[in-house]
């Protein structure tokens, strides 16, 4: 055996944590139909002033199964689901679960070309939007062809199950339903009372399509399995040591795989409510946790540094948290020492990448992430259960404890391939073990560290810098709120390094400050030699920095 297969991490698990489960359900719908037979009157989702038990969700998802069959929807068929964070996503998800299908996860920020992309590739024949993206966005598509299938499309409101028009998050709600396309609830109150008849999946059938942000090519379609979620939503479960008296805070898009695993799969599982608010603005975000006190969110670190950030928030409106977990981008330390003085609140690190559901590595509960004396970075815990992860040097061989390579990941939450790629699934996951393309190593301990992405390393004059260990120490000043480290043409080194900076309110600091700061931090060649003042750094809707978006600035 190899020191990875020995799992030497094992031995940080929680106290009374075996080191291998099996999941309790093998597809989605027995696991909800579980927890609707166990509480049918828990409640399932509170979306502002609006609430529905699980036996409402049934009820709704039954009724859209029926009337999407009737729409000529087959097994085996695809339900793109476009939308926030609305109750009308877990309703799709149950529906088209029900009916057989499938259903594709897509990005409510998506404009035509992408979403043309995404129906065409998913062979979608029904999409479930709202309505305000039909009449702006998905009318277009629909009516372009261009490879689009999609022959049935049913419309919601961001006001459905709720009353409360928020003038920070709605605007103009009067829009009348467009002509061809089907009403949410109009369709649930028509076959309100019936059920489907179509057979039920099998734990290897995909239950959703995520796909990849791109960055590297096209975007590609993980096809997430039903016992894909069940097992995940059960890792989250019991790693965390939810019950029934918890709530999960949805913070993550539901179109994401931290939202769709961590907090819908979870909450279904458990059962418990989840706190929905449409998206993430902090001051909806603060007034949802100020009303609805949830007890867990897992979410990206600038989610938590936009709470914190926030005028008059403190301990009390954190009060309610019994844990807090942050994954999707990395963390520094300095940045969990300062969130952690205001809010009381210590954050664990998660990790996990689309094509493993969510986690595949994670810091138990109550313990406390390591730092690498070496880079300064903070650890992304411990391989979940029934997880081996290695790291593998550029020839594929395994590498040695503390070396740093790439980290390759096999367990039961990875994806069996790409949608129609098998190219893609061969480069990515060949034997089932998923080349992840992050960069990071392990210690004698059996804790991990994410050192970067593969493509994101800077090579100045012959070194290589990880923009990661500059963001580390650049976030260490008490000045920075926010940092992203690119690397920039230069003539005499090929490549050198350049930060972009947000300060945080009411402080100031000069470009040379920084630069002398990190030089005093950091060896020579690793220093920012340009720091670029912005107010806000772009980001992906959960929350990653976009690098790519600043190389070009």
């Amino acid at each position: 055996m190899s020191t990875y297969t020995d799992r030497p991490w094992l031995t940080h698990y929680a106290h009374g944590l075996p080191p291998d489960i099996t999941a309790e359900y093998g597809t989605m719908l027995e696991l909800f139909a579980a927890s609707v037979r166990r509480a049918p009157d828990t409640q399932a989702i509170r979306y502002f002033d609006g609430v529905l038990t699980l036996a409402d969700l049934d009820a709704a998802s039954d009724a859209l199964a029926v009337g999407l069959a009737s729409g000529g929807f087959q097994p085996g068929d695809r339900l793109a689901v476009y939308l926030q964070n609305n109750p009308a996503f877990v309703v799709g998800l149950l529906g088209a679960w029900k009916a057989g299908g499938v259903a594709v996860a897509i990005n409510p920020m998506n404009k035509a070309r992408e979403l043309t992309y995404l129906l065409a590739d998913s062979g979608a024949t029904a999409l479930l939007c709202l309505d305000e993206l039909y009449q702006t966005v998905a009318r277009e598509v629909i009516a372009s062809g261009e490879g689009v299938r999609v022959d049935t499309v049913i419309t919601c409101s961001s006001l459905d199950w709720q009353t409360r028009n928020d003038p920070r998050l709605f605007g103009d709600t009067t829009a009348t339903r467009a002509e061809g396309t089907l009403d949410l609830l109009e369709l649930i109150s028509a076959n309100a009372g019936r059920g489907p008849d179509t057979p039920a999946p099998k734990p290897d059938d995909v239950a959703i399509l995520t796909y990849t942000s791109g960055t590297t090519g096209v975007p590609k379609g993980a096809m997430n399995t039903h016992a894909n979620l069940t097992f995940n939503a059960q890792t989250y479960r019991d790693w965390m040591g939810l019950t029934p008296d918890d709530s999960v805070l949805g913070v993550a898009p539901l179109f994401h795989i931290t939202g769709l695993v961590g907090h819908v799969a979870l909450a279904l599982l458990v059962p418990c409510p989840l706190v929905l608010a449409h998206r993430f603005h902090p001051d909806v975000v603060i007034d949802a946790i100020r009303e609805h006190r949830p007890t867990f969110t897992v979410g990206a670190i600038t989610v938590f540094i936009s709470l914190a950030g926030l005028d008059g928030v403190g301990k009390d409106d954190f009060s309610s948290f019994r844990m807090l977990y942050s994954g999707g981008a990395p963390i520094a330390p300095a940045v969990t020492d300062r969130f952690e003085e205001q809010t009381g609140l210590y954050i664990h690190n998660i990790y996990g990448l689309t094509e493993t559901n969510s986690p595949s590595h994670g810091v138990p509960l109550g313990a406390r992430a390591p730092v690498d004396p070496n880079s300064g970075a903070l650890s992304v815990g411990v391989p979940v259960f029934n997880t081996v992860v290695r790291i593998l040097g550029e020839d594929g061989e395994e590498l040695p404890v503390g070396e740093v390579g790439e980290i390759v990941t096999s367990g039961p939450q990875v994806v069996p391939g790409y949608w129609n790629n098998p190219e893609a699934t061969e480069a990515s996951l060949p034997g089932g073990e998923l080349r992840t393309g992050d960069v990071g190593f392990m210690d004698a301990g059996g804790w991990f560290f994410l050192v970067d992405r593969k493509k994101d390393m800077i090579n100045a004059a012959g070194y290589k810098v990880w923009p990661r260990e500059v963001e580390d120490v650049l976030y260490g000043h008490p000045a920075v709120r926010e940092a992203a480290v690119v690397g920039v043409p230069d003539e005499y080194r090929g490549e050198t390094v350049k930060a972009f900076v947000s300060v945080r309110p009411g402080l100031e600091v000069t470009e040379q400050e920084l630069i002398d700061y990190c030089r005093s931090n950091m060896a020579a060649y690793k220093y920012p030699r340009s720091v670029e003042f912005i107010d806000e750094l772009p980001k992906t809707t959960t929350g990653k920095i976009l690098r790519r978006e600043l190389r070009g600035s």
